[in-house]
């Protein structure tokens, strides 16, 4: 079994900055993927942005300018720093990661940006 364990959510005022943190903790073979995903009100979970195992990242197009994934692979460990957040950025994002052709989910981080 793998864990995946999320940090860092929190509330900010619109153009403020977070950082969410995804630690993958338990049976670890090889990680493939690991990825950020968020549902926002009214919304479907959507893909925010995914990092490879090569290093290579995918964003959301409304992300990708403020938005950086990167990982920390001596420690199973993913960030997600967002930058000049926006209120459409509201919602709850999940951790995902592909550890040995199986995908597994963290419960979530609530991320609120209002005035």
């Amino acid at each position: 079994q793998v864990q995946l364990m999320e940090s860092g959510g929190g509330s900010v005022q619109p153009g403020g900055s977070l950082r969410l943190s995804c630690a993958a903790a338990g049976s670890i073979g090889r990680i493939y993927t690991m990825a950020w995903h968020r549902r926002t009100p009214g919304k479907q979970r959507e893909l925010v942005a995914q990092i490879e195992s090569n290093g290579a990242t995918l964003y959301k197009d409304s992300v990708r300018d403020r938005f950086t994934i990167s990982k920390d692979n001596d420690e199973n460990i993913i960030f997600l720093q967002m930058n000049s957040l926006k209120p459409e950025d509201t919602g709850v994002y999940y951790c995902s990661s592909n550890v040995d052709l199986r995908l597994y989910w963290g419960q979530g981080t609530h991320v609120t940006v209002s005035p």
